[in-house]
């Protein structure tokens, strides 16, 4: 079984699934911009978080949904650093910090983060990996390109992810700190979306935890026809299926409803 240390958590992937809960202090994330933008709040919505059973926050700065509005580098850290010293602070909870700029993921370990959420993979900045390998924090690696021209979809796919892989390793980022994760709703249409999902498995395969990080995405918008605070049985199928071809970790925004999901579903699948 892999362990892997986050914080002063330790996860035995594979024991359970384990749940990552969504917190956005931006004004204008595509789901929740606006409310949790206000520490009081952010931590209301912490502890409401705890009590349904997350296993990790993950603190963002700055919305990455298409068209968002790029924000400077020292309005990120301000958004950020005060709630994750004060997350740390109030509650025994390991902290991600959802961010691909090294200045902010600096600040961000420094603030208390236990995790490094990158969403391009260790590829926008070349010095986050050993920022990560300095500090001996966790880091996700996530798929992200700038084109979408592929050749074999998941065979690239699979490609760019050994590429973040050797790039954190380089570093001496170690194995038990590494997961990844497919980037749905990143340089994918709707079509590969799906096909990433219905692939998972070969994600797995490649030996490190996954974490999967649909809730209320656009691909579900647009299988079910639904605007986003209609998409939470569409996010729980996903994580369900993700689980079933051994997903571990799940970036959610509804943490109640899926944990009580993949909580019955681990137990079908280990009976």
């Amino acid at each position: 079984m892999q362990v892997m240390q986050i914080g002063n958590k330790t996860f035995s992937v594979g024991e359970r699934p384990y749940i990552m809960g969504i917190l956005n202090v931006t004004p204008d994330s595509f789901s929740d911009g606006g409310r949790y933008n206000h520490i009081d709040a952010a931590l209301r919505h912490v502890e409401e978080m705890i009590g349904q059973g997350v296993d990790i926050v993950d603190v963002g700065g700055e919305s990455t949904r298409p068209g968002h509005q790029k924000i400077s580098v020292s309005e990120e850290i301000e958004r950020t650093c005060f709630v994750i010293e004060a997350i740390k602070e109030k509650f025994n909870v390991p902290v991600s910090l959802d961010t691909y700029k090294y200045e902010v993921a600096q600040a961000g370990v420094l603030a208390g983060a236990d995790m490094i959420n990158d969403i391009w993979g260790f590829k926008w900045d070349d010095r986050m990996a050993g920022l990560v390998a300095k500090h001996n924090v966790a880091c996700c690696l996530m798929h992200n390109r700038h084109d979408t021209n592929y050749n074999n979809f998941v065979s690239d796919v699979l490609a760019d992810m050994e590429e973040c892989i050797a790039i954190a390793k380089q570093a001496g980022v170690a194995d038990d700190k590494i997961m990844l994760d497919p980037g749905i709703g990143f340089a994918k249409d709707t079509t590969q979306n799906l096909i990433m999902m219905n692939h998972l498995e070969e994600l797995v395969a490649l030996g490190y935890p996954v974490l999967l990080g649909t809730s209320r995405k656009s691909m579900i918008g647009n299988v079910l026809n639904l605007p986003v605070n209609e998409r939470e049985e569409g996010t729980i199928a996903t994580s369900v299926i993700g689980h079933m071809k051994g997903c571990s970790f799940f970036r959610v925004h509804d943490v109640q409803a899926n944990a009580r999901a993949l909580k019955m579903t681990d137990a079908i699948t280990r009976s």
